[in-house]
């Protein structure tokens, strides 16, 4: 079975940027929806972006549109999380997971069911 590798975490500024990278070993990547999640210190993991197999669609949630960016490469077999304009409330373990049931693109955390294992992104004040 393949895995999905999350990097690019890491301390960061408050009004910086940072890009994420989730690389994934399975061939029928191109074959998922895509979604990035996010887990801070004593609160429920949250979802933050999710992007179509095709790529041409994209949702995000309230607090992260216009500062973050969700785009994938399936020749590479990988999706990014573009992060700018961070703030301290960014700060959180990053998870990339993808929906593995060729259904209905959705937002709902509970779909996806393929995940890895998460990068800590930390936004100093």
């Amino acid at each position: 079975q393949g895995q999905l590798v999350e990097s690019g975490g890491g301390l960061v500024q408050a009004g910086g940027s940072q890009r994420l990278s989730c690389a994934a070993s399975e061939r029928t990547f191109s074959a998922y929806n895509m979604g990035w999640f996010r887990q801070a210190p004593g609160k429920e993991r949250e979802f933050v972006a999710a992007i179509t197999r095709s790529g041409a669609t994209t949702r995000y949630a309230d607090s992260v549109k216009g500062r973050f960016t969700i785009s994938r490469d399936n020749a590479k077999n990988a999706v990014y999380l573009q992060m700018s304009s961070l703030k301290p409330e960014d700060t959180a373990v990053y998870y990339c997971a993808a929906d593995r049931s060729f259904g209905a693109f959705t937002t709902d955390m509970t779909r996806y069911d393929y995940w890895g294992q998460g990068t800590q992104v930390t936004v100093s004040s």
